[in-house]
């Protein structure tokens, strides 16, 4: 049929041929805080959520579902602890624990049936201090998140928008994040990061193999300076750097996406409350994948980087 096509002829309905079905979605979530101050010194964070969803899918007969209707309910009680203790001043530590409860709403499985819920838990530990007389913030922060039944598109359907739940996955690391203003018209923010993000449950997936998407290394610098007086009062511009690093491109770790280092600028006017600006993104247009969109194979991992751009905009605060 492909080398003699009949004109004329309408194209199939695809949206049906893949799925189809309607949904109705009831949740609720009830969450209950408090905060108490031991002493000076001390503070503590109490939290609890409870939430519950029940769903009710009416699955249209198509290629991949048999249809039918589904309906599943699930419920959690989820708390949430923080603590920050400031030792001296312009020097806070910090920890935090907490638990995650989401619902698969948009996830279903070749059968058309909800994934079950996404389960996690985490905790960090940091400790944040104000530098140059409380003009920049320094944080430096231990962080480690798992996760239960992790939505990911099944490789048995790939573009299909078909998911299977990967068991378990663990995300540790270490960020240092510094922002603020080192004198009167220098801004900086600056981040780094370390992230080890791998699959550690699972009934296929290698144990140990690492997450897609997510670089180890990612870095990231943008530094702008104002002119404060004369006649120029109110022009300057900017300059940052971007790194991210290699990141695998499915589960099985069978392809890397490559890693990039992006070069962004811009100039700036203010008068008065008014805003001019030029931004100049991927300033020498490297040629790069993004770690957004999907992901699980050669031809299905990521998007095509952003090229050079240039951007303007006018703005008012009032």
């Amino acid at each position: 049929m492909f080398l003699n096509p009949t004109y004329g002829v309408n194209r199939p309905d695809f949206d049906t041929l893949l799925f189809d079905r309607n949904s109705e979605i009831d949740r609720l979530g009830i969450y209950l805080q408090n905060q108490i101050e031991i002493f000076d010194q001390l503070n503590i964070l109490l939290g609890l959520r409870y939430e519950t969803v029940a769903q009710r899918n009416e699955n249209v007969p198509a290629l991949f579902y048999p249809g039918g209707d589904t309906t599943q309910n699930d419920s959690a009680w989820t708390p949430r602890v923080g603590i920050v203790y400031q030792p001296i001043p312009h020097v806070s530590l910090y920890g935090s624990y907490s638990q995650s409860f989401n619902p698969s709403v948009d996830d279903i499985d070749a059968d058309g049936n909800p994934l079950e819920p996404e389960l996690g838990e985490g905790f960090e530990l940091g400790v944040k201090t104000e530098l140059l007389n409380g003009n920049l913030l320094a944080t430096l922060a231990y962080f480690d998140v798992t996760k239960q039944n992790v939505a990911t598109e099944d490789p048995n359907f790939s573009g299909f928008g078909i998911s299977i739940a990967t068991g378990e996955q663990r995300s540790q690391g270490v960020e240092l994040d510094l922002t603020g203003k080192i004198s009167p018209g220098w801004n900086i923010i600056a981040s780094y990061s370390y992230t080890d993000a791998t699959v550690t449950r699972d009934n296929t997936i290698a144990v140990g193999n690492r997450l897609t998407g997510i670089p180890q290394h990612k870095a990231s610098l943008w530094t702008t300076y104002e002119i404060q007086s004369g006649s120029l009062q109110g022009l300057g511009g900017g300059i940052g750097i971007n790194y991210v690093g290699e990141r695998p491109g499915d589960l099985d770790n069978s392809f890397t996406l490559d890693s990039y280092f992006l070069t962004n600028a811009a100039l700036f006017y203010r008068r008065d409350n008014w805003k001019f600006a030029l931004n100049f993104r991927n300033l020498f247009d490297v040629e790069y994948t993004n770690s957004r969109g999907g992901f699980g194979s050669r031809t299905n991992a990521g998007l095509p980087g952003e090229p050079f751009t240039v951007v303007g905009s006018i703005s008012v605060s009032f």
